[in-house]
């Protein structure tokens, strides 16, 4: 029998993304999956209704390579309506195919061999590659346990000549946290009178809790000027199958973003944008967002509190983090597989979003989930 023949690798050191090892395991299993991002229930009626609307009505045939007109002006008049920030949506608004694709195309649009962007780690999963795979090089900046405050001194040290880029994230994934005002101010401090872009994975914006406002890039002229914002309607209208994210930039910006993004996807799902124009003219369906969250967050950390995981409650997200330093001094993805086997409930060890692994005795739990899931996994948690 012939050898198998290896073809050397773009990313030698990525092997199956975690979100697909956990769900897998957590099915098998027959796990309650509190690992992977996505929630356990269904969006609007009325939603499913559009889409079938347009389907049947023949919408089934390419989109323009930017997007449905609608949909970008939908998408444009209520990101005036939220942050009060207007977008072009002729130039300035690009639909993507999930936010994943809309994050590679910014770092592809941007980032050159030799260049170096900062990554604030934890950071999600495909970031980096997306730096590797353009010929970039990231540059670490760990954020501290448990609180995860951004040390922007820290972050001025680790910029040089060859800084491109620096990759942001709030609300955080997966550690809940959000920026504040102050940390807008400041990173526009950093970036003012240079050339570096800001690309933002703002997929979790209106999932924010107690009182907590989300600070868009785009609210402050000295970022917006500079920063691809991307976003996600699958988390807004939990519909993450569909994988219609999307890209607010200048227009110069977008249209470099749009060079890389006609030939990657070239167009996204038709139906749903259409039906998604629509629906966007329902505010009441992300205004009620971040409540209807806060209530799954503290359905599922009541149900913890009998437990021995301690933790701050997530600020945004539909994560939350926990640390088992009271349980077992267990390697965090070793302890994720053995609870996924044994207790059935399974969830993301936070090391896999670090450079180096590294292990802060921390689990990610995500709380989209039914209630009578949530209930059964606090209860089983606890019992540890």
């Amino acid at each position: 029998m012939q050898k198998e023949k290896l073809l050397p690798s773009k990313l030698p050191y990525v092997g199956t993304t975690i979100f697909t090892v956990m769900s897998g395991l957590a099915t098998r299993e027959g796990a309650h999956n509190l690992s992977q991002g996505f929630p356990s229930f269904d969006c609007s009626p009325r939603l499913s209704e559009l889409v079938s609307h347009y389907v049947k009505n023949g919408y089934n045939q390419y989109a323009p390579m930017s997007g449905v007109p609608a949909f970008r002006e939908s998408l444009a008049e209520k990101t005036s309506r939220v942050y009060g920030v207007d977008y072009d949506p002729e130039t300035e608004v690009t639909i993507t195919s999930g936010a994943t694709e809309a994050i590679f195309c910014a770092v592809t649009a941007v980032v050159y061999p030799g260049d170096e962007v900062i990554v604030l780690e934890p950071a999600y999963d495909s970031y980096v590659p997306a730096i590797d795979l353009n010929g970039g090089v990231a540059v670490y900046v760990t954020l501290d346990s448990p609180e995860f405050k951004i040390d922007w001194q820290r972050v001025k040290e680790r910029i040089s000549p060859k800084t491109k880029a620096i990759m942001v994230n709030t609300p955080h994934n997966p550690v809940g946290t959000v920026f504040s005002k102050e940390d807008l101010n400041a990173l526009a401090d950093l970036v003012r009178d240079t050339d570096i872009y800001i690309i933002s994975d703002e997929v979790y914006e209106h999932i924010v809790f107690d009182g907590a406002v989300h600070h868009s890039m785009m609210t402050h002229p000295v970022l917006q000027e500079r920063t691809f914002v991307c976003g996600s309607l699958g988390k807004t209208y939990h519909t993450t199958g569909w994988k219609i994210g999307y890209c607010l930039a200048p227009k110069a910006l977008s249209k470099e973003f749009r060079r890389i993004h006609q030939y990657i996807t070239f167009s996204t799902v038709t139906p749903m944008q259409y039906a998604l124009a629509d629906f966007l003219k329902l505010p009441e369906h992300y205004e009620q967002l971040g409540a209807f969250y806060q209530r799954k967050r503290d359905r599922f950390n009541e149900a913890l509190k009998a437990s021995r995981f301690r933790f701050t409650p997530s600020k945004g997200s539909f994560f939350q983090i926990v640390s088992y330093r009271a349980i077992t001094d267990e390697y965090d993805y070793d302890l994720a597989i053995r609870l996924t086997k044994e207790i059935k409930v399974a969830s993301v060890p936070v090391s896999v979003f670090y450079a180096d692994k590294k292990d802060d005795k921390l689990l990610r739990f995500c709380f989209a989930k039914d209630d009578e899931i949530l209930d059964k996994a606090g209860e089983i948690l606890s019992k540890l």
